[in-house]
């Protein structure tokens, strides 16, 4: 009897350690977390500012993207971190064929080209800043 109780003891002590390791993840992602989103913030108002200040100045503000631009971009949200061609043809399950997987991957070297996407390695992509707010077509 002894034996199982010496062994639910070392299993206790066990899931103990665990658990204190699991709370110190746990404060470090609150942290990282909290930080994220103050820059979040801060970009959120930098933007708002910025084009109020272009507006002031009589600047026009960026055009919006065509759909297909936008269901792009709606991947990478949707994802949370960098996507390939054919990742983006999956979530957007428009096939995976090389048709679909160039046609997409053209759409992300032009957002590349507006500095709105990065390719931080051949055929990686990723968001280089929030992804542009525009009106939808039509709406006032």
């Amino acid at each position: 009897m002894k034996h199982l109780l010496d062994k639910i003891e070392a299993r206790q002590q066990l899931v103990r350690e665990t658990a204190g390791h699991l709370r110190e993840q746990i404060a470090l992602l609150t942290e990282q977390l909290a930080a994220a989103e103050r820059t979040l913030q801060r970009l959120d108002i930098t933007r708002e500012t910025m084009l109020e200040l272009a507006a002031e100045d009589g600047i026009e503000p960026p055009e919006p993207l065509p759909p297909g631009y936008r269901e792009v971009l709606a991947a990478f949200d949707q994802a949370g971190h960098g996507l390939r061609a054919k990742e983006i043809c999956e979530i957007l399950g428009i096939g995976t064929e090389p048709r679909h997987t160039e046609s997409v991957r053209a759409k992300l070297k032009r957002l590349v080209d507006r500095d709105i996407l990065t390719e931080p390695e051949p055929g990686l992509f990723t968001p280089a800043r929030p992804a542009p707010t525009t009106p939808a077509p039509n709406s006032t």
